[in-house]
């Protein structure tokens, strides 16, 4: 079915929130768009407000009737779903046309040049970077994003004249193999996913994969500390990137007053005085990359310094919530144990001489089971901290596997503690702190905004 056909888009797990973006993007093209989800948010109350029908309970008789057509209908599902799922069945026993995610965003790299940010961590903040670069610049973009950006309340953007479309290209069940990138950034690879790839050697296979869909023409931008070697089409330009070093690094990094400043150094064209909107340190690097495909693709020196200097953040990433002398409260996705490590590390930069406290959900059995010792190590980086109960997702549990494992490799000196996670809010009004942040990707993010007001009643 080619898309200049499709009438109606029917999503099984539509409140996803890479799903949503394209249900997004297909109901802005004028297309009836509905879908199923287990469970109601504030993002699937959004996409409803949008006039995206969407019902909670598998149901095939709730389906609209304009998405059981056949010849005109594509169906688009989350590898999160079983395939025991009713309306999948449905949808499978009468020969409806049914795609992945991914297999949708590899269309659209196929009639548009894509900028694909792919990587264990960091993709997400990154590839929204680049996109609101872009969509501020001459050029504008479509952009499908992992994440809320905070400079449009929203994980799309959607442009009538532009031929670039960034999109964070995902390896998990490898669906970034969909993609036919024109250029891509690959930030990290440390193994994740296990569950899914089995040894760290696959996982590393699937990224080398990856750098063979470049499009002749068009470049890798590449950490350049990656434990895997790329494997490029001839005529694809492989640039390294970093903080330090590289093809496209930062040079003259001045952090003060809570402002971070540095110089973009390019094979293209030294950028000066590049000031990050949203200053953590972390993020001199995620800029870097950023601004190399941007300005790779025809991005001036004025629109990379307007873009950094005007990017909001994304929701969870790095979130700060309160930011004053008496208190600092964030919320952060952070979930794998580097990505903990980071963010360990940038707010112990920021704030040298304050106590930080993090509050950790652990993400699924699998990868406590395999990382309980690195996410130790990470966490330990804070002053204090506390663990919650492992947020399952889609997994049933593992005998012998909790936060225990965890709590007890912690490193001597750390201060620590378990709770429940419906005990976080109690923990909260009965403790002080001077930074604090929440971790993991889970649902304890949902607890941030009374949180914040517990917090701003102590001042």
């Amino acid at each position: 079915m080619e898309l200049k056909d499709i009438k109606a888009v029917y999503f099984v797990g539509a409140g996803g929130i890479g799903m949503s973006a394209i249900a997004r993007y297909f109901r802005q093209k004028g297309l009836v768009v509905g879908g199923y989800d287990k469970t109601p948010s504030d993002l699937t109350r959004r996409l409803e407000e949008e006039g995206i029908r969407l019902h909670y309970e598998e149901d095939v008789n709730q389906i609209p009737e304009e998405c059981k057509l056949k010849e005109s209908t594509l169906v688009i599902y989350t590898p999160a779903i079983p395939a025991t799922h009713k309306e999948l069945a449905f949808f499978r026993e009468n020969g409806f046309e049914i795609e992945k995610r991914a297999q949708v965003l590899g269309r659209l790299t196929q009639t548009h040049k894509g900028l694909c940010f792919a990587g264990t961590h960091g993709k997400t903040t990154t590839s929204t970077m680049c996109a609101h670069i872009m969509h501020q610049s001459h050029l504008d973009c479509n952009a499908f994003l992992g994440g809320i950006s905070k400079n449009y309340g929203t994980n799309y953007i959607l442009s009538d004249k532009s031929d670039y479309v960034v999109i964070e290209a995902d390896e998990f069940d490898r669906s970034f193999h969909w993609l036919r990138p024109w250029m891509s950034v690959i930030t990290s690879t440390d193994p994740d996913h296990l569950d899914i790839y089995g040894t760290k050697e696959a996982y590393l296979e699937s990224f080398r994969h990856y750098t063979e869909l470049i499009q002749p023409g068009g470049a890798l931008v590449i950490h350049k500390d990656l434990e895997m070697r790329e494997n490029v089409q001839q005529g694809v330009t492989v640039y390294e990137y970093s903080r330090h070093e590289g093809d496209f690094h930062a040079d003259n990094v001045r952090i003060e007053n809570g402002t971070i400043h540095f110089d973009f150094v390019s094979p293209v064209e030294n950028v000066a005085d590049i000031e990050l909107g949203q200053p953590v340190p972390i993020n001199i690097e995620n800029s870097v990359a950023a601004m190399a495909l941007a300005q790779l693709n025809g991005c001036s020196a004025d629109e990379l310094r307007n873009g950094m200097r005007t990017y909001a953040g994304v929701d969870r990433r790095f979130d700060f919530k309160i930011k004053n002398d008496r208190h600092v409260f964030l919320s952060d996705y952070a979930h794998h144990p580097k990505e903990i490590l980071q963010s360990a590390k940038s707010l112990k930069e920021i704030y040298p001489n304050r106590k930080v406290t993090v509050i950790f959900q652990p993400h699924l059995y699998t990868r406590t089971r395999d990382f309980y010792q690195e996410f130790a190590d990470a966490l330990s980086h804070f002053d204090e901290v506390v663990l919650t109960e492992i947020y399952p997702a889609r997994e049933e549990p593992i005998p012998g596997v909790s936060s225990a494992l965890i709590f007890e490799n912690l490193k001597e000196g750390v201060e620590r503690r378990m709770i429940l996670k419906d005990e976080v809010i109690d923990f909260v009004k009965e403790h002080d702190f001077d930074v604090l942040v929440v971790l993991g990707a889970g649902n304890l993010d949902n607890y941030v905004p009374e949180i914040a007001e517990i917090l701003k009643g102590k001042e």
